[in-house]
């Protein structure tokens, strides 16, 4: 056997697999032995028919078989010993005048080579790392917004302004059927608002959703669409009355800030929007470290050029389908995967070259700290180590969950080493702004 490798271009090569008959004819041989075996055909004992009957019935698909299987083995152990970074399978080269009766095989395979580029994390860019703060309406808003969740709610007769009502809002032509509960004063149109005064249980108010709030990403909540539909969205809803209640606020008084966060932890005002503030601004960091993420990513995908070897990739893209495709719609799926193989080939730059590196003990540690989140949401505060472990030991034992959970420690990696290289600059914001940078408005 000889394998040789032609270099076509730096994206492109062919390597070319020549197979002697000595390469194959001992394990053709036996194969065909254990047929002969085994074999049952009528006028002949089992294991009494004569070899070239076995030869001529079974011989030309053993062969393939074999061949095929040191083909593979070969191919593969080529790869790794040359240590040839390729992209896709190798695709076999069609010969026509290929034949199978020769005893000496000569076999070529395609290979996508991947690209040879530098990523430069230090590089001027255009990216914001945002720190995103509770200001004070917003703290002023949540502390309004306890009072009245914990408030009493009085039922009535008819709609006025300072009410809030329930029902739901409706429109079949969009599929829009979600219930709602809110204060008229969400309504960044007066009128809106006025239009509700008055009305009784079962009434029906119809709503222009054009400048119905001050934010249109507000109808995302209420009305519950898609981000891609809110913008510009000009359609009149129903909103179907199914409940008035004036609300009696609560009282900021130990009582409450014990209800909410457990007997002595906070004792007045102050502490509680300091708790408030403390809260949303994790949550918020949490967000915006997201965006960074996403923002380092796009700017070093839009920055790191490189060139990829796009026409094999197409034909390999066309091997790979349940169902045959043809060259237009292997171009379309091109184009949908590229800049996902982009990323991948740059974060794979950026991990050996940072020595970025997922240990078992890594997914141990962030798999339990998951767990404790979870738990203390439901109450348990102080679970066991012992138990702690054992879940940790049955969500590791699906390969899902770790790869999943894989991805996840390796984006806190990346987000890591971003912070400490990328030269991002620095914005603070409220919440209100980040949501309108997030989504580019």
């Amino acid at each position: 056997m000889n394998i040789t490798k032609a270099q076509v271009d730096a994206l492109n090569a062919i390597i070319t697999i020549a197979i002697t008959k000595e390469d194959y004819s001992d394990k053709v041989e036996k194969v065909l032995a254990d047929y002969r075996k085994n074999a049952a055909i009528s006028g002949f004992r089992k294991g009494a028919v004569p070899m070239s009957l076995i030869q001529k019935q079974y011989g030309k698909a053993v062969l393939l078989d074999e061949v095929n299987k040191i083909l593979q083995a070969s191919l593969n152990d080529y790869l790794t010993t040359e240590k040839l970074d390729i992209l896709g399978n190798p695709l076999p080269k069609m010969t026509e005048d290929f034949n199978w009766d020769n005893e000496n095989l000569s076999f070529e395979f395609e290979l996508g080579l991947a690209p040879q580029f530098s990523v430069d994390l230090t590089a001027k860019n255009n990216v914001i790392k945002f720190n995103v703060i509770a200001d004070d309406k917003m703290l002023n808003d949540q502390v309004e917004r306890i009072q009245k969740q914990y408030g009493k709610l009085i039922s009535q007769a008819e709609v006025k302004a300072d009410y809030e009502v329930r029902g739901t809002f409706t429109n079949e032509e969009k599929g829009i059927n979600a219930p709602a509960n809110f204060a008229l004063d969400i309504f960044a149109d007066k009128k809106v608002a006025k239009s509700f005064v008055g009305k009784k249980v079962g009434d029906v108010v119809a709503v222009g959703t054009k400048g119905l709030f001050d934010d249109d990403h507000k109808l995302m909540d209420y009305l519950k669409v898609a981000h891609d539909d809110v913008h510009g969205l000009d359609i009149t809803v129903d909103f179907t009355i199914e409940e008035i209640n004036a609300v009696e606020k609560a009282e900021l008084n130990q009582e409450l800030f014990d209800k909410l966060f457990g007997p002595g932890v906070i004792a007045s005002v102050e502490d509680l929007k300091a708790k408030i503030k403390e809260d949303a601004e994790a949550q918020f960091a949490q967000q915006a470290d997201q965006k960074f993420l996403n923002d380092v990513t796009d700017f070093l995908i839009e920055s790191t050029k490189f060139d990829l070897p796009e026409t094999f990739l197409k034909k390999w893209i066309k091997t790979v389908t349940e169902t045959p495709l043809t060259d237009e719609q292997a171009e379309e799926e091109f184009a949908k995967a590229e800049k996902g193989l982009r990323f991948q080939l740059i974060e794979g730059k950026v991990m050996a070259e940072n020595n970025l590196q997922i240990t078992f003990e890594d997914l141990k540690a962030h798999t339990a700290e998951l767990i404790k989140k979870q738990m203390a949401q439901f109450g348990q505060l102080n679970p066991s180590e012992d138990e702690i472990n054992g879940i940790v030991a049955r969500v590791m034992s699906n390969q899902d969950e770790v790869k999943r959970l894989s991805e996840q420690v390796m984006s806190e990696k990346m987000l890591g080493l971003y912070k400490e290289k990328v030269k991002a600059k620095s914005k603070e914001v409220n919440y209100e702004q980040f949501i309108k940078e997030m989504y580019g408005e």
